[in-house]
């Protein structure tokens, strides 16, 4: 149940309101953003909610479980502080997001309906339309350790271990031509074998993309010229001089966290479990099923 101040009681009580949807949205990059469906900005909590956004609402949706509640908020990809570009960049997926009620007549009368993060994000030619889930959403993520034959560690984390930031496992680059959107030659890289920053991360450090990181799928090597092929394409076009800092990748083989990074100790895989293999294996008539080691 909602808590009422007095003041925003008696405004509901009135039967005539002068009420609005605000929401406050702050990002993963520890940018904060103010949108309100009313047609004036609302400032309150030092954030200034502008209606230049074009965000409407829907209706909330909520339930007596702990299904996950949800409610739409839709806007126009021409506003200056939401971009396309920004959805597509993932700027906005898991931002943090509360939605509020306010006498637009006076804020101090308001009343927090509900706390939640940006889900899925739908878009059109003109518009957009954003889920904000509720806190529920949390509770359908995965905790704890996977029970499985490669390592569950990030590459560099604590439980990793291994330091990217050497020489060794790092590298700084600079794009020679495109070859596909999202391959290109580079220089810079001579030094390091074919394949040794395959699954690895590139971070631009100018041109378009200065800041973002993209994923490596593969990396090939040619008369010291490397080939380095991304993930996904960049929102923004890749151009000949633009630079980047590139780590190593790994994929996840206990093999490869001895042979590349000497940290066999801090595996964190199950190597020795069996496979699929092992659980669709069926009785035949040629022995093989004495109890020696498979």
């Amino acid at each position: 149940m909602k808590s009422l101040s007095p003041a925003l009681q008696d405004h509901l009580d009135e039967g005539t309101t002068t009420l609005a949807w605000c929401w406050r949205i702050s990002r993963p990059d520890d940018v904060t953003f103010g949108f309100t469906d009313h047609d004036r900005t609302l400032s309150f909590d030092g954030t200034s909610f502008e209606p230049e956004s074009g965000l409407t609402a829907s209706e909330v949706r909520s339930g007596s479980d702990l299904s996950v509640d949800a409610q739409d908020a839709e806007g126009v990809l021409t506003s200056d502080r939401i971009t396309e570009t920004d959805i597509l960049d993932g700027r906005w997926d898991n931002a943090e997001v509360e939605v509020w009620r306010v006498n637009w007549a006076d804020t101090g009368q308001r009343v927090l309906m509900r706390r939640g993060a940006i889900g899925q994000i739908r878009r059109g030619r003109l518009a957009f339309v954003a889920e904000v889930r509720s806190l529920a959403h949390v509770l359908g993520q995965t905790v704890g350790r996977t029970f499985q034959a490669p390592c569950d560690a990030a590459l560099g984390d604590g439980r990793c271990g291994v330091d990217l930031e050497g020489s060794t496992f790092k590298g700084t680059g600079g794009v020679i031509d495109l070859l596909r959107d999202r391959a290109f030659t580079a220089s810079g890289l001579g030094g390091f074998t074919s394949g040794w920053f395959t699954f690895g991360t590139v971070e631009w450090t100018s041109g378009a993309n200065v800041g973002r990181r993209a994923e490596v799928i593969s990396h090939d090597l040619t008369d010291a010229i490397a080939v380095m092929t991304l993930l996904e394409a960049p929102v923004r076009s890749i151009t000949g001089g633009d630079a980047f800092i590139v780590r190593a990748g790994c994929d996840k083989r206990l093999e490869t966290c001895g042979a590349k990074f000497a940290n066999t100790v801090n595996f964190r895989g199950f190597p020795h479990i069996p496979g699929q293999d092992a659980v669709l294996r069926y009785a035949t008539k040629d022995g093989g099923h004495e109890g020696a080691v498979l």
